[in-house]
């Protein structure tokens, strides 16, 4: 009692995996640039902004210092007094050389706080892309491979309903009668 099951969803499976290759194009470039950008930015912290504030302290520290000697030498010169222009200056070098030791105190900071607070997430963008790379990519073939067994099944008709052997087929008029010794055509011993 063989049926045929109803395979009526084969086309629902191939629009999903077609749905699923979809995603999967467009997914796989997301994270890989959410990626790239979190490595821009930890190479922007750690390089770029780091080697540009050490540059800037060095530099205002030289110009707050120069500022200072002027002052120095404006105080020790009996020809000279001090002017109010030299100790504006070495105010406004002092405020510029505190703005890059804040700035890069600041910028350490950041960095720490961004290993901390980005690494957890940077982990779940990681699995994301493995399952988007490898798992789902399986999937798609387990998809295709189950469209075709399925179509394939579809396509073969069901089995034929025999009753059974097939019985022989002889007529009546050609079957001899047996004789009572078992020989066909023998004459009986009376």
């Amino acid at each position: 009692m063989t049926q045929k099951a109803n395979v009526t969803a084969v086309d629902a499976l191939d629009a999903f995996r077609a749905d699923l290759v979809l995603y999967i194009s467009k997914a796989r470039p997301t994270i890989e640039e959410v990626s790239a950008d979190v490595l821009r930015t930890r190479l922007w912290l750690e390089n770029e902004q780091r080697a540009h504030w050490e540059s800037e302290l060095r530099l205002r520290t030289r110009t707050l210092e120069e500022a200072q000697q002027a002052l120095f030498s404006a105080r020790i010169d009996s020809l000279r007094e001090e002017t109010s222009a030299t100790v504006v200056a070495v105010h406004r070098a002092k405020r510029a050389k505190d703005e890059a030791d804040d700035k890069l105190r600041t910028l350490k900071r950041w960095h720490r706080d961004f290993e901390n607070r980005v690494q957890p997430l940077v982990k779940q963008t990681e699995k994301l892309h493995t399952l988007l790379a490898k798992d789902l990519v399986q999937a798609i073939a387990y998809l295709a491979q189950a469209v075709s067994t399925l179509d394939a099944y579809a396509g073969t008709p069901p089995p034929s309903a025999s009753p059974g052997p097939a019985a022989p087929t002889g007529t009546p008029a050609t079957t001899q009668a047996a004789s009572p010794t078992g020989t066909p055509g023998a004459p009986s011993p009376d």
